[in-house]
């Protein structure tokens, strides 16, 4: 099994800055991909950034350029640098982690609210 503990959201006003942190710990393996998810009131859980315990990233769309993943690898911690906040990016934030060797698996955190508003 592995835990998730997730830290850094809260209120910002549009334009702000946080910084997610999300730690992994149990029976972690070596080759994995770690990152986060985000579901915004109503909506369905949609991906947001992940890293590759080999550093290979992924982003959305809609935060490309505004958000960075960066992490992971031996401290199996991941961060979520989020800069030129909207109030589109209100939602709970979740961090996941996914074993890549078979059995592939996956885990999700218990999320963190990010509101962003005025």
């Amino acid at each position: 099994q592995v835990q998730l503990a997730e830290s850094g959201g809260g209120l910002v006003q549009p334009g702000g800055s946080l910084r997610l942190s999300c730690a992994a710990s149990g029976s972690i393996s070596s080759i994995n991909r770690m990152g986060w998810y985000r579901q915004p009131p109503g909506k369905e859980r949609e991906l947001v950034a992940t890293i590759t315990s080999g550093g290979l990233t992924n982003y959305a769309d809609s935060v490309k350029g505004r958000f960075t993943i960066s992490g992971g690898n031996a401290e199996n911690t991941v961060y979520l640098q989020m800069n030129s906040l909207k109030p589109e990016d209100t939602a709970i934030y979740y961090c996941s982690y996914t074993v890549l060797v078979t059995p592939v698996r996956g885990y999700w955190g218990p999320g963190t609210q990010v509101t962003v508003s005025s």
